[in-house]
């Protein structure tokens, strides 16, 4: 059977209940109707639907249904730009809630609310709007509703240059969210307490944060909030005066496909600056590092290799060669904990990454190419036999085919 349309299973609905017979029937699946349009982004047959809907449900007779559908109306309004017309509804729907003591219901109003005090800059007001929805939102019953409203009165807090008092705030915004299971919400929020920590000079507290966020933000999931709290973490560590670090983190946060204006312009501020260390940035962080970190820290710098032309991941490749010369000691260990990076991409990017590093070392002389393919090849032999498998399978087929085979027989 294919799949039914819903709105046009409401359209016959809706010729099912003719207003003249059954308008509060009618009322309700133009309701529903509206809501539908709207998510769909035909905002204009959302308005008509749900204008039939408030004039249908009396606000007298049915001050609920009014109210809701004045909050879905408001939302159609907001998403066709006309804010000061949605803060209207909003505000009509919170004050019909209130009168029914349905503090949920009051709370969602006030928020959204909220939402369109701060897009047109009225911030106070809006952080008016997230205190009371705050209070009115129950983080038992609508914990994932009352972590976002503590989360963007936290915003609201910090927008009004009151990070002191957005702390607690948004610690607590962490909190709801995580018992909520909200993960992007959890990161959102763990972004802005970075802020309001940096803000108030507890940098180290910041970095936590903001390493929070990138946490609940997976590039390839959320690459916006990665890119956010990437660049903040390296404006923390800057802050810090760890410089290779907030390089490290600025050249991740600018290399994000799509990454906001605002970050790249940041990020690029960064690693403009003509004191700075030239492209070793990852290795230089590496050593001041324990061992047991590298794994996870090359493994977020080969996430950013992936999206690099080939030509680019290539001399991201051959700076990683040379710090492994320069580091005869370690050289094992760094091999090793390369490879494990390299297992965990998906499989053809770590083909591509593979290759670069392979085409980059084909370009070194005879002795430094024999070095590094043999620590190479030891640190392969140190992992369980498939891993083992895929490598050599891996270097021994992309070698060939570059005619650097004969290394990895």
């Amino acid at each position: 059977m294919a799949d039914v349309d819903p709105i046009s299973e409401l359209e016959r609905t809706l010729a099912g209940y003719p207003q003249e017979r059954y308008p509060i029937r009618h009322a309700a699946a133009q309701f529903h109707f509206g809501v539908l349009l709207t998510n769909a982004g035909r905002l204009d047959e959302a308005r008509v639907a749900l204008g039939a809907a408030l004039s249908l449900f009396e606000p007298r007779r049915y001050p609920v249904e009014h109210a809701k559908a004045l909050v879905a109306l408001g939302a159609t309004l907001r998403g066709a730009g006309q804010v000061e017309e949605a803060a209207s509804r909003f505000q009509s729907a919170a004050d019909l809630f209130r009168r029914a003591h349905l503090d949920l219901e009051e709370g969602a109003a006030l928020f959204n609310l909220g939402l369109v005090e701060t897009e047109v800059g009225e911030v106070d007001r809006a952080a008016q709007c997230f205190t009371r929805a705050r209070e009115l939102l129950d983080e038992k019953r609508v914990p994932a509703q009352a972590a976002a409203a503590a989360r963007e009165l936290g915003g609201a807090l910090l927008s009004l240059g009151r990070p002191e008092d957005a702390g607690p705030v948004l610690t607590q915004a962490i909190a709801i969210a995580e018992r909520a299971g909200d993960i992007s919400g959890k990161g959102a929020a763990a972004n802005a307490l970075g802020l309001a920590l940096l803000a108030t000079g507890h940098t180290p507290e910041a970095i936590e944060a903001f390493e929070i966020a990138v946490g609940a933000s997976p590039r390839r999931v959320r690459p916006e909030g990665f890119a956010i709290a990437r660049c903040n973490l390296a404006l923390a560590y800057l802050r810090q005066g760890r410089t290779e670090r907030a390089r490290l983190c600025a050249r991740q946060a600018a290399a994000v496909p799509g990454a906001p204006a605002a970050v790249v312009r940041q990020a690029s501020a960064i690693l403009a600056d003509p004191e700075s260390p030239p492209r070793d940035d990852l290795l230089s962080v590496l050593d001041d590092e324990p061992v047991e970190m590298w794994l996870r820290i090359i493994g977020e710098d080969l996430m950013r290799w992936t999206d690099l032309s080939a030509s680019e991941r290539r001399a991201e490749a051959s700076t990683w060669l040379d710090g492994l010369l320069d580091r005869p000691a370690a050289g094992g260990d760094l091999a090793e904990a390369l490879l494990g990076a390299l297992l965990e991409l998906p499989p053809d990017e770590f083909a591509a990454v593979t290759r670069s590093l392979l085409e980059a070392l084909a370009q070194r002389g005879g002795d430094d190419k024999e070095r590094i393919a043999s620590a190479t090849s030891r640190a392969m032999a140190r992992f369980p036999i498939p891993q083992w498998t895929r490598l050599r399978a891996a270097f021994s087929g992309i070698g060939a085919e570059i005619g650097q085979g004969e290394l990895w027989t």
